[in-house]
Order: structure tokens, then sequence, then C-alpha cells
């Protein structure tokens, strides 16, 4: 039986596109294989979110082949206006199964009576059998998704008893300062290893398997209590 804070769903979309920093200096996307914490983060967030909490991704499992598909594309040119011509990697045909739970944001004193578990789990799983509350998307809005409930582990990976395969150095995701409080934004990296097709995430504060890298300087927003819903009006724009 799943926690008080913690969900299961599945995602599945024609094509996704977690892309690798290093393309994007070049103009060429290319996705990494696997998707980030990052992205499957945003899903969590898609699915229902408010910044009383933060989501904690536990661990993912591929449910079909990793393979890649090319196609042109015409990104805009923000200088110039206008199109350009450029080939972008996708993973074609993909579906995952996610785990992940929810933690209160410690740095979010304002929001402390909000804090009550049963309410946001209640309203996770009911946004996450209606697909969601926001449009789902794998690593770009290009790559539309869909999610519904699961039981995690159940159904045949194509990757069952195919051992361990590493992935080398990839991006793991951001330290918000709404999350961390220090007022910086950090992007963070690690070395992700999947068993079976499982791939267990490390946690963002994780101190000796993750590689921080300082973006900028960043402000946090402020919510205050007068901005807060009662679980009745929660409640009633789910039946919507």
């Amino acid at each position: 039986m799943a926690e008080r804070n913690s969900i299961e769903f599945k995602v599945t979309a024609r094509h996704a596109l977690f892309t690798d920093p290093l393309t994007r200096i070049g103009g060429e996307k290319c996705s990494y294989h696997i998707p980030t914490y990052e992205a499957l983060k945003g899903i969590a967030k898609s699915i229902y979110w408010k910044p009383t909490f933060i989501w904690i991704i536990d661990e993912v499992r591929v449910m079909k082949r990793i393979r890649t598909q090319t196609k042109g594309t015409k990104p805009l040119k923000f200088s110039s206006g206008g199109n350009d011509l450029a080939i972008y990697t996708f993973l074609a045909d993909v579906e995952y199964q996610v785990r992940a739970h929810f933690e209160w944001n410690k740095h979010r004193t304002e929001l402390e009576d909000d804090r009550i578990e049963g309410k946001h789990f209640c309203i996770a799983q009911r946004t996450l059998e209606r697909g969601g509350r926001q449009d789902i998307f794998l690593g770009t809005r290009d790559c539309q998704g869909y999610v519904e409930p699961c039981a995690f582990g159940s159904e045949s990976s194509p990757y069952d008893g195919e051992g361990e395969l590493a992935f080398g150095l990839m991006f793991h995701g951001f330290d918000y300062p709404d999350e961390t409080g220090d007022g910086k934004l950090h992007a963070r990296f690690w070395r992700p290893t999947m068993v079976d097709g499982c791939i267990r995430f490390v946690r963002p504060d994780d101190q000796e398997h993750i590689v921080r890298k300082f973006v900028r300087e960043m402000d946090t927003k402020k919510f205050g209590n007068g901005k807060l819903r009662s679980v009745d009006a929660e409640a009633a724009e789910l039946e919507c």
C-alpha cells in the first residue's frame, strides 16, 4: 500500500527530449537515453503541486526499449526573428513507471498551516486519475505525454534481467533558492546506473554522489497566508 505522501504513475509519449546540455551550444539538441530527475519532477508538479511541499523522485522504470529518432525542426531565432533549421534527436515511443513522494518545504515557513499530508495526498491521487492539472511534457513542449496511475513494478520490462548499464555524467536537476534557502541557483550532475531497467535517483541534497555548479543569484518568490485556499475549494475545482 502506498504511503500517504507517495504516488506511482505511468507516463507515455510518442517522443521525448531530455536534452544533453552539451548539445544545446550548436543548436541541434540530442536527448539523453533516460529521463532526468528534473524532467520527472516537472511531470509530478504538472500532476499536482503547491509551494508547501517539494516532489522527490525516488525511481523510474523503463518500460520500452530505448530508441532514438532524428527529426528536422524549425526553432525560432531569438536574435533576428524568423526560423532556423536544425536536426533534433528524440527518444521514440517511450513509457516509464515513476515512484515519487512529497516532503514539506522547510523554507516556506509562511505556509506551515498548509502542511496537511492527507489533503495533499488525496488531491494528488485524484488529479493523477484525471491525467494531471497541467499538460504533461517530456523534456520539452514538443513532446506531450500522458499520465495515469499504476503499481510500480507491475508489468514486464524489456530490460528485466539485463543487469547493469551505466550512463556516465548526466544532468540531474536544479537547486532552486525557494527549496534551498540560499538565494542561489545551482545545477546538479550525477552518474546514474540502470539495473534491470530501474534507475534509483539520489536525493538532491546528496553530498557524495552529486556534483554542483553555480549558475547565478536568484531571488525567492514569496507567498502569503491570505492566498491559501481551503480543502473544499480545492475539491470543488476537481469536480469541474
